[in-house]
């Protein structure tokens, strides 16, 4: 057999004849690489394709609708939980002890929805954040009622009377809204829930307004020089008086009540959900409003004739009136 040598298989002098080493790192660091991107490929496309059917549907058993809310065990929710599995859809509520997390948390997607809130606060939320949650259904009211312990139609109350509201700047706006439609006040221009004392036309008013820490009010009716008070709910039961002892309280569905809606939001994306909006009419079933009306102590007004598109509009008002307010 004819043996074939070349230069680099020359015997060296003094040794045995030595296989060439080549040096192959480089190639197969590339092969690693082209392969390691061919199977990432093949992962990421087998992925997309098969998420829509691996991924069980929103409001499945094991996909539910999961609802922030403050005060999960009142008894509307376990009401609502349960017409919604009748009626085939899951949802998971989920408590939070304040309110400052469940915006938060819709918007970052741990949340499909939140009911805690109402239309202003949910607008100074956008504002402030530079957000877009959007309400797609009303749950209730709650009015804000005048007391008085020296007259009891609040067509008695004489010119010239002083009247205490809260100062803080959510029920302060309120309250004087609730005054003007009263018609012991007029203001300068048209109210808003921004509005101030300082845009009380006092020389068109029947009444004075003095400004008091909301847990004030309450006490300053056994003051003489106070003819009534525009008292927080939150602080109604702790004075010893019931919603019902009001001598004037504002109408749910007048425009002064309307920032103070309560209601389910979700995510902009979502408005047009189906499963979502059959669950905001789950809510606004009579045996779900029974719970929510026995939670409020036969205080709340409901608000389920808003469409979502009315609160909608309500809201993008109240976000304009925020921005002027600036």
């Amino acid at each position: 057999m004819t043996a074939q040598t070349t230069a680099s298989q020359t015997p060296q002098a003094g040794g045995p004849e030595e296989p060439v080493r080549v040096n192959h790192t480089a190639r197969n660091i590339i092969i690693a690489v082209v392969v390691i991107a061919l199977i990432a490929v093949g992962v990421f496309f087998g992925y997309r394709a098969t998420r829509g059917t691996t991924e069980a549907a929103k409001g499945s058993e094991s996909n539910p609708v999961k609802i922030g809310v403050v005060g999960a065990t009142d008894p509307q929710w376990p009401e609502f939980e349960k017409k919604a599995k009748e009626a085939g859809i899951y949802v998971k509520i989920v408590d939070f002890q304040d309110y400052t997390s469940e915006n938060p948390a819709l918007d970052s997607g741990d949340l499909d929805l939140n009911e805690f809130q109402h239309l202003l606060y949910l607008a100074n939320y956008n504002e402030q954040n530079n957000k877009d949650l959007q309400p797609i259904g009303g749950t209730a009211i709650y009015p804000l009622g005048v007391y008085s312990d020296k007259v009891k139609d609040i067509k008695d109350i004489e010119a010239g009377s002083t009247v205490a509201i809260p100062n803080d700047e959510t029920n302060q706006a309120r309250a004087i809204g609730v005054l003007k439609a009263a018609g012991l006040i007029e203001l300068k221009d048209k109210w808003t829930a921004f509005s101030t004392p300082a845009d009380i036309d006092e020389s068109k008013s029947k009444v004075k307004v003095t400004p008091l820490k909301a847990e004030q009010v309450a006490n300053s009716l056994k003051d003489p020089q106070i003819a009534a008070g525009v008292i927080n709910n939150d602080y109604v039961a702790d004075a010893g008086l019931k919603p019902t002892d009001a001598i004037y309280q504002d109408d749910a569905e007048s425009e002064e009540a309307r920032p103070y809606i309560n209601v389910f939001v979700s995510r902009k994306a979502d408005v047009n959900n189906e499963t979502y909006l059959k669950l905001i009419k789950i809510f606004q079933t009579k045996d779900v409003l029974d719970k929510l009306q026995e939670n409020s102590g036969g205080t709340a007004v409901f608000a389920d004739k808003f469409s979502a598109s009315e609160l909608q509009g309500y809201l993008a008002d109240i976000q304009k009136d925020a921005e002027n307010a600036k």
